[in-house]
C-alpha cells in the first residue's frame, strides 16, 4: 500500500513510518523541514502545509493519507502560542480536504489526528467513541473540536475519514512524554501529580502502529461510529496508580508528590501548562475492541515494564555506539 505521512517527522510519525516501512508499505512523509529528518529508508518530501506544491502530486498516487501536523502543546497557551497551536492543525487539514476533493485518484482512506481531549470527563466516566461531545473551558478541548470541523468542512466522497482520537502515545524514544516521566521516576520525583484521581489514557506504541495498520486495511470498522476511534489501551488509570507501576517498572522505591500547586508552579518555569498534567481523561478503544484488535499491551503495568526494557537496550546500543 502507498501511504502518505504529512506531517509525518515527529515522534508518533517516525514510530509509524518505520512499523509501516518494516511491513512492506511504501512509505511518503511530508515534513516542513526534510533535512532535519534525513531519512534513508523512506521518501521524506518538504510541504509548509498551507499551500499545494510538488508533494500534492503525491495524493493521486497514494492508497491513504495519515495526517499528523501540529505543533507541540507542551508549551505556555499565551496568545500567540494558541494561535499556532491552532493553526498548524486546521489549515494543513483544510488544504488536504481541497486537494483531496478535487484529486482525479484520491486515496481510498483519509486518517487524520485527533486527540482525547475532545471528551471532557469532570466525572471521571469512561468516555467511548459513542459518547458525545460536551463543553469545557479548556483551550485543548476547543483545539480538538476545531480541528475535526475542520475535517469534515470539504466533503471527500470518494475518501473515506477516519478521526483518530489519540491518547498518550508511549514509546522509548527521546524527546516523548514516556521518556520525561521516567526521568522523573529515575530521578525519585515519579510520584503522584496532584490530587492523583485524574485518569490518563495511553497506549502502547507497538499497538497504536498495529491498529493503524488494521484501520489502513479495514477502514470501514470506523463506519459506525461516524468514523471516529479511539487510540488508546482499554486499561486507563488514575495518576496514582499510573506514576506507582512506572516506579516499579525502573525498580525505583520513592517517589515524591507534586501537589496541584507545585505543579502550577513547575509547569510555568518550564514553559508549560499544568491543565496537561492535571487534566483526566477516562478513555476506552470500544471500536478497536469490537473489530476483534486483540492489543499486546492492554494493561499500564506490563507496557511500563516493556517500554523500561527497551529504554535501557537503547541506552546500551547508545553507550557502546
Amino acid at each position: 500500500m502507498r501511504v502518505l505521512i504529512p506531517g509525518g517527522s515527529g515522534q508518533v510519525g517516525t514510530r509509524l513510518a518505520k512499523y509501516l516501512y518494516a511491513a512492506g508499505h511504501e512509505v511518503t512523509v511530508l515534513s516542513r523541514d526534510p533535512q532535519e529528518h534525513p531519512e534513508q529508508l523512506w521518501t521524506t518530501l518538504k510541504w509548509d502545509g498551507l499551500t499545494a506544491g510538488p508533494w500534492a502530486s503525491e495524493l493521486d498516487r497514494s492508497d491513504a493519507v495519515i495526517h499528523l501536523s501540529g505543533r507541540s502543546i507542551n508549551t505556555r497557551f499565551t496568545p500567540e502560542n494558541r494561535r499556532q497551536i491552532l493553526d498548524s492543525r486546521v489549515l494543513p487539514t483544510r488544504l488536504l480536504g481541497k486537494l483531496i476533493a478535487a484529486s482525479p485518484t484520491p486515496p481510498r482512506v483519509w486518517i487524520n489526528a485527533s486527540a482525547v481531549v475532545y471528551y471532557p470527563d469532570p466525572a471521571n466516566l469512561p468516555q467511548d467513541e459513542f459518547t458525545p461531545a460536551g463543553s469545557s473551558p479548556a483551550f485543548t478541548d476547543s483545539v480538538t473540536q476545531q480541528w475535526e470541523a475542520a475535517l469534515a468542512e470539504t466533503p471527500t466522497p470518494r475518501t473515506r475519514k477516519i478521526r483518530l482520537r489519540t491518547s498518550l502515545m508511549m514509546s522509548p524514544d527521546a524527546g516523548g512524554v514516556f521518556a520525561l516521566l521516567s526521568k522523573l521516576a529515575r530521578l525519585g520525583l515519579g510520584g503522584t501529580q496532584g490530587p492523583g484521581t485524574q485518569f490518563v489514557s495511553w497506549m502502547h506504541d507497538k499497538d497504536y502502529c498495529r491498529a493503524v495498520e488494521l484501520l489502513l486495511a479495514r477502514p470501514e470498522i470506523a463506519d459506525a461510529s461516524n468514523g471516529i476511534v479511539n487510540m488508546c489501551a482499554p486499561g486507563p488509570l488514575p495518576n496514582r496508580e499510573f506514576q506507582r507501576d512506572l516506579r516499579r517498572a525502573w525498580n525505583m522505591p520513592i517517589g515524591l508528590p507534586a501537589s496541584t500547586w507545585m505543579l502550577k508552579i513547575g509547569t510555568r518555569l518550564m514553559g508549560a501548562e499544568p491543565e496537561l498534567i492535571l487534566i483526566s481523561r477516562r478513555v476506552v478503544p470500544t471500536v478497536l475492541l469490537k473489530s476483534g484488535f486483540a492489543f499486546s499491551f492492554p494493561e499500564w503495568p506490563a507496557a511500563a515494564a516493556d517500554l523500561v526494557a527497551r529504554s535501557r537496550k537503547k541506552s546500551v546500543v547508545a553507550e557502546l555506539a
